[in-house]
């Protein structure tokens, strides 16, 4: 199997991106860290509460607590719960491409201006067009 045409998922502030790695790597840069789909430390505190263990026992008391682990990516089992589809191009990409992304599309244009290696835009599947982002699309 082509490892290009396998698809990767990346995490950002506020939603997650899906293309195929062939695909990122043209886009973010192929030495970009960002595809090396580190973890994210997350970190929560869990106020006092009271939990029933069984239906119709009485509640037992929880402390406070942290709840500490890191987060790798993730994806849903269904299309419909895998995000939201748009048409993509960057410099060098030839054309569009489809992506899905979660989150709002807002997020993923902020995302996509920190971090592209190259000029982007994309239109969501409603036809609202975002960008271009870091700097001119050759062919516009």
């Amino acid at each position: 199997m082509d490892v290009d045409a396998q698809e990767l998922k990346l995490n950002y502030d506020g939603g997650s991106l899906a293309m195929p790695l062939g695909n990122m790597r043209s886009l973010f840069g192929d030495g970009n860290n960002l595809l090396l789909q580190d973890g994210v430390d997350y970190s929560k505190e869990i106020p006092t509460h009271n939990r029933v263990r069984v239906i119709g026992q009485p509640s037992v008391p929880v402390k406070a607590h942290t709840r500490s682990y890191t987060q790798w990516p993730t994806s849903q089992a269904s299309n419909a719960g895998a995000g939201r589809t748009c048409k993509m191009r960057w410099d060098g990409s030839d054309g569009w491409w489809t992506a899905r992304y979660t989150g709002a599309a807002a997020d993923l244009g902020s995302f996509l201006q920190a971090s592209a290696a190259n000029p982007v835009e994309f239109v969501t599947s409603r036809g609202t067009k975002y960008g271009p982002y870091r700097g001119v699309i050759d062919g516009n």
